[in-house]
């Protein structure tokens, strides 16, 4: 279903002066968006620093309300601000049944550029009618870059294939460029080539992205939150804002960036809490990946480049944490559709919000079997019998739902590549 006028739009913002500003910056997306469905944008403000169960509370008590006016109640969420004004629980926890973007920049013109930029699509959408499909793999010889590229990306590229070739998918051609490092040019330079076509296309983006520094740390905050999360490519070379800022790059597209804390870095990892329960082996490889609390969390810089950019992306997907291959591996169970299917929603022209269905389906499917779990645990210890499940499974399953949720879509999740409709034959 896309009936926008029935689905609606509106906006989260910071409680406070700080909130009232980015409302202003955003004023005429709004006003696009309060056009399209015939009805008034509400608005939302929200305290800051809210943790998982006051972000629950706030939504019962000012968002699931029944008054009467259910059919009022946005489906489409914009949220304005960084991790350290709206938090990621809050917009984790927005997503159980809302459609959740998030919208921030260090700098009122790159609020005022990307407003512009959707606005211009909007009214002016391309030529083209069929969407580019893009996929790029930073194969490094990694286990993680090697699995991906067999598990996830082929697959995925071989079902985008097979359906645009039966005319089940509007569009062209898939796209692979597997990245070793060798040949002429940098890596960076050959990653700008591929996405520097004039068609909005959906790029789809596996690499390793740059956490701690190893054996050190960040010489500064405002140096971690300038390069973490820039993409890692072979060669040793870093996909970094400064890279995507000015140049065209996927305009009008959207990205889909599959790499650790792509999207931003949280205050903790949520994994943190569940290593002790894994085996012993497992638990010390893993935890050595894990680093001490930071000063504050924060939203990635190369996101926030490509979005600010006129010539850039009106979306982008990307991880907001530690990446693992058990989201498309699940111990050897394929689990890749959820991600290929967001590509193929996309170039059906889907809302880049309804076009996250899959992966939301999996966060609340891999949620259920947790609850189901909790209960019987403690259906066990009130009767005074041995609870059957082992907490090395009981880990898995948490750290499954964490890595899930934190994928966060950056940008309006109302938008779509802007391609002409298709004529009826």
């Amino acid at each position: 279903m896309d009936d926008f006028p029935a689905q609606r739009w509106g906006i989260v913002y910071p409680q406070g002066p700080e909130g009232e500003r980015l409302l202003g910056l955003i004023e005429p997306l709004r006003e696009l968006r309060q056009e399209e469905q015939g009805g008034e944008v509400r608005a939302y403000a929200v305290p800051s620093g809210l943790d998982r169960e006051a972000a629950h509370r706030w939504k019962e008590s000012h968002f699931d309300t029944e008054n009467g006016q259910d059919q009022d109640r946005p489906r489409y969420l914009l949220i304005l601000g960084d991790l350290d004004a709206i938090s990621l629980e809050f917009q984790q926890v927005l997503a159980t049944n809302a459609l959740v973007g998030r919208l921030v920049f260090p700098s009122e013109e790159g609020y005022r550029a990307y407003v512009r930029k959707v606005l211009r699509w909007a009214r002016t959408p391309a030529d083209a009618e069929r969407a580019q499909t893009l996929f790029y793999t930073a194969y490094d010889e990694t286990d993680a870059t090697r699995l991906g590229h067999d598990q996830l990306m082929v697959p995925s590229v071989e079902e985008c294939h097979r359906l645009q070739k039966s005319a089940r998918l509007p569009s062209a051609p898939p796209r692979h460029w597997i990245e070793t490092g060798s040949g002429k040019g940098s890596a960076v330079a050959r990653f700008l080539e591929l996405a520097r076509g004039t068609e909005p296309s959906v790029l789809f983006s596996l690499s390793h992205g740059l956490g701690h520094p190893r054996g050190g740390s960040w010489y500064s905050a405002e140096e971690q939150r300038a390069l973490q999360g820039a993409l890692l490519l072979p060669g040793g070379e870093h996909l970094r804002a400064e890279h995507v800022e000015t140049v065209p790059f996927l305009a009008g597209g959207i990205w889909f960036c599959f790499a650790c804390f792509s999207g931003g870095t949280p205050m903790q990892s949520a994994y943190a809490s569940w290593f002790q329960d894994l085996e012993p082996r497992e638990a010390a490889r893993l935890k050595g990946l894990m680093r001490p609390r930071q000063d504050r969390p924060f939203i990635a810089a190369l996101p926030q480049a490509a979005l600010a950019n006129p010539d850039g992306p009106l979306a982008v997907l990307g991880h907001v944490d530690l990446a693992w291959t058990q989201s498309f591996n699940d111990r050897g169970r394929s689990r890749f559709m959820r991600f290929a299917g967001f590509i193929q929603e996309l170039a059906r022209r889907r809302r880049v919000g309804a076009a996250m269905s899959g992966i939301l389906k999996a966060v609340a499917e891999t949620g259920a079997a947790l609850t189901s779990s909790h209960h019987q645990q403690r259906t066990a210890h009130v009767s005074g019998q041995t609870y059957a499940g082992s907490p090395a499974e009981q880990a898995h399953r948490w750290m499954l739902y964490h890595d899930l949720s934190s994928f966060v879509l950056l940008g309006d999740p109302a938008v779509r590549l802007p391609l002409r409709e298709q004529s009826r034959r």
